[in-house]
């Protein structure tokens, strides 16, 4: 078994807990979800995609506010949250194209963040 094989079969295990979970607290939903145990894997992957989508409609905002083109610390971090929650999708669907994508796209998000940190960190050493 391979890693990528691995870590999909961990977030099956996860999101077989999840349902359960979910039966538990609405039980109207065992049918569907027993019938259709991807449902909670679609819905998180739906999730993240709106999770990656809102970065932009932040900025958006952001920039319209101060009538240029900004790029504030909570674009990063819908960035990153939304790129995990994608990257776990894509290694339950065991889809290499877009593991790749969201993998470097992490990186870039959370050197991002560092570097956000970093300057905040020299700034109040400074002050």
């Amino acid at each position: 078994m391979n890693f990528i094989s691995f870590l999909s079969a961990q977030i099956e295990k996860f999101a077989f807990a999840l349902n359960d979970i979910i039966i538990s607290l609405f039980p109207f939903f065992e049918a569907y979800l027993n019938d259709h145990p991807e449902a909670i894997m679609i819905i998180i992957g739906f999730g993240g995609q709106t999770l990656f989508a809102a970065r932009f409609i932040i900025q958006w905002i952001s920039s319209e506010s101060v009538g240029k083109s900004v790029i504030p610390v909570a674009f990063w971090y819908f960035s990153i949250s939304g790129g995990l929650v994608l990257l776990t999708y894509a290694i339950w669907r065991k889809d290499p194209v877009i593991i790749a994508g969201q993998s470097v796209g992490v990186f870039i998000y959370a050197r991002n963040l560092y570097f956000i940190s970093r300057e905040k960190k020299l700034n109040q050493i400074n002050e």
